[in-house]
């Protein structure tokens, strides 16, 4: 049974979570219509080798758990996977890394996930500011968010006209509208998900935090994915725990 995005919400808070699943904030951007992997919950090989082939190869394998915040640190990432045999193995090889490395995380499952094809990264995520409210933010990613803070951030709620200034005056956009061999990227598909994460945050007061990074921006008409998402829930009143 599919949830809505409030029953999703509800389901991690009542557990006592303050972030959702990876899945599970999937499953809350696929209902606002915002470009996720396709993707499937492992609870065994058997499935993971299944979901695989229902995802499409290229896969990437990551563990799934409440108690893990840095899947990598712990060997819970697996990416490039290729074939049934590379599955079966990774899975293996994921179950075996978090026993020993964090024998005492709970294992939802592992996710499979479509290694969405390479782009032009750009950041979109959002807050609440005690002050202003919510507040969406766009930039290019890797280096230029996190050297450069080249971003640009707007109060919600949000225009069309607003999403389209966001894109146009960070200084990365020279990248997205076309240079030196990179073709011009889509910029009605960025502008939909930054309009997508805007009515996240004005229709689900719950959700704290939202960061969308990376995602994977291509030529014009292509549109863009999603390759990884976060997002940071409490109740209205109550903090979210830091570093989540």
């Amino acid at each position: 049974m599919r949830l809505s995005p409030r029953e999703i919400v509800e389901a991690a808070l009542r557990e006592g979570r303050r972030k959702l699943l990876e899945h599970e904030a999937y499953a809350l951007l696929e209902h606002y219509g915002l470009p996720v992997p396709r993707h499937a919950l492992a609870r065994s090989l058997e499935e993971a080798v299944e979901a695989a082939e229902h995802v499409g190869y290229p896969v990437v394998l990551k563990v799934v758990s409440p108690d893990i915040v840095h899947k990598s640190d712990v060997g819970g990432v697996v990416l490039g996977l290729r074939s049934e045999e590379e599955v079966a193995e990774a899975y293996a090889r994921i179950v075996e890394n978090v026993k020993r490395r964090a024998p005492e995380a709970r294992i939802y499952g592992i996710l499979v996930q479509h290694m969405v094809p390479e782009g032009v990264e750009v950041i979109v995520g959002a807050t609440r500011d005690p002050v202003f409210g919510p507040v969406v933010m766009f930039g290019l990613g890797g280096i230029f968010v996190e050297v450069l803070k080249d971003v640009s951030f707007r109060v919600v709620p949000l225009t069309e006209d607003d999403a389209e200034e966001m894109i146009r005056e960070i200084k990365g956009y020279a990248v997205l509208k076309g240079v030196r061999g990179i073709a011009r990227r889509d910029i009605a598909a960025l502008k939909r998900i930054i309009l997508g994460v805007a009515r996240i945050m004005e229709e689900i007061p719950e959700v704290r935090e939202l960061d969308l990074n990376p995602v994977m921006s291509y030529p014009e008409g292509q549109g863009a994915a999603i390759a990884d998402a976060r997002v940071i829930v409490a109740r209205p009143g109550e903090e979210p725990e830091e570093h989540v």
